[in-house]
């Protein structure tokens, strides 16, 4: 009963139109002041506890990281790279785009932030190419979504705030599948370049590859920095993502120098506008995943899908609908937040991997940013190309419909996720 009144209010509170965060906010308070006998003291000193996590600072760090990247020139020396390695091939900028964004989200943590560093780049040199302007849409709409899943990623640090899971191990296992749906994406954008005989570039030489790769290593080197300092041990993730923060700020600056210091204060109001609506709605969850274990409504949940005889595929399966259902109305940071806790103690009880579940989350999310009515990439993608959710929505269905491909995959082949970290000793 506790349950049904708690997710009333909030549906109610959500089909008004209000934001994800003051509808938990609204729903925590109502529920408490009416419905229980808990003691306000508690409730402040949760709050407190529950966002005092040295992992929640790794959130601000990355979108700093992330802004000086997009600002600082990265991106383009990225794109200019990757161009030259594959620009030759069927589709040549369009494949290029597909391996900047995977890039660039090895060095970003953030899908809107990859849209929109490749994109606004990318999508004028593809047109004026000849490329259709939905053909480069489609590719960069969807393949932004990497930005969320190979590591260092925001959403998966914050499933690891929500569930307790190592985000080192973490990052890790977003490694392989993040390389594997690269890699589909851009077989499905090379086909699509093959049928319809898109432009190809010039084949770059071997000096001229090298070049590039001269020109975005210090970008790139982030990649080492991050990753090399959690898996050897020298970082922590949340540690690895200051380091970030100021190895970026450092190449934006002084290396490259396309970001001047009159720049930096607008980074910097920048990233802690939207470091502060995250933590706001992680504040948020954090009383609303309160109330649900003082509910019990998560054992609860559990025991009854338990007595159902729900096995381990019918609850992943379930789990994937349940998801792609919530992706059309809400934004990845809730939907993990508020989703994480109901479902990970099931999971658990099923025998399932807490990293394997929090790789099959991100996957969800990557698709739900990718599809209307509130699939963030569109939006953003909206903005640089001027065109229409609608006509977006039409553009990225073929690679959309790769990304569901692969999304049952990552769900029932838990070994592409859970290999490496494995090998690495990380689990």
């Amino acid at each position: 009963m506790s349950a049904l009144i708690i997710f009333s209010i909030l549906l109610a509170l959500m089909l008004t139109g209000m934001p994800i965060s003051i509808s938990l906010g609204l729903t925590v308070l109502s529920f408490l002041f009416t419905m229980t006998q808990v003691p306000l003291e508690s409730v402040a000193l949760k709050l407190f506890t529950g966002i005092e996590k040295f992992e929640i600072m790794a959130i601000p760090f990355f979108i700093l990281a992330g802004n000086f990247l997009t600002h600082g020139g990265v991106a383009r020396r990225m794109i200019n790279f990757a161009t030259s390695m594959v620009g030759h091939w069927h589709g040549g900028l369009a494949l290029a785009g597909v391996m900047a964004c995977a890039l660039f989200a090895a060095v970003s943590g953030s899908s809107p932030a990859t849209v929109v560093a490749i994109g606004s780049i990318l999508l004028p040199g593809m047109v004026k190419a000849g490329f259709p302007m939905k053909f480069g849409a489609g590719v960069v709409t969807t393949s932004g979504a990497l930005g969320i899943l190979i590591p260092p990623s925001i959403v998966m640090v914050m499933y690891s705030v929500a569930t307790n899971t190592s985000v080192g191990s973490l990052f890790m296992a977003g490694v392989i599948p993040g390389l594997i749906l690269a890699t589909m994406l851009g077989g499905m954008t090379w086909y699509r370049a093959r049928k319809f005989n898109y432009p190809r570039q010039p084949k770059a030489t071997w000096t001229e590859r090298f070049k590039a790769f001269r020109a975005s290593a210090w970008g790139l080197m982030l990649i080492v920095v991050v990753m090399g300092g959690i898996y050897s041990g020298i970082f922590t993730p949340t540690e690895a993502a200051a380091m970030s923060a100021v190895y970026a700020a450092f190449v934006a600056v002084f290396v490259y120098k396309d970001l001047s210091f009159k720049d930096v204060p607008k980074v910097l109001l920048n990233s802690a506008n939207m470091a502060a609506m995250l933590l706001y709605i992680i504040t948020n969850a954090v009383m609303f995943s309160f109330i649900l274990a003082n509910e019990n409504i998560p054992q609860e949940l559990a025991g009854w899908l338990l007595d159902m005889g729900l096995g381990k595929i019918t609850f992943l399966l379930a789990v994937n609908i349940l998801l792609l259902m919530a992706g059309n109305f809400m934004e990845p940071s809730s939907i993990v937040l508020i989703f994480a806790p109901i479902l990970f103690p099931v999971a658990i009880t099923l025998g399932i991997n807490p990293v394997h579940f929090g790789i099959l989350m991100t996957v969800n999310m990557e698709v739900g940013m990718c599809h209307p009515p509130v699939g963030l990439n569109l939006y953003v993608a909206s903005g640089i190309t001027k065109m229409g959710i609608t006509e977006l929505t039409v553009a990225v269905w073929p690679w959309l419909l790769t990304m569901v491909v692969f999304l049952v995959a990552v769900t029932y082949w838990p070994t592409m996720s859970l290999w490496l970290p494995r090998m690495l000793g990380m689990m």
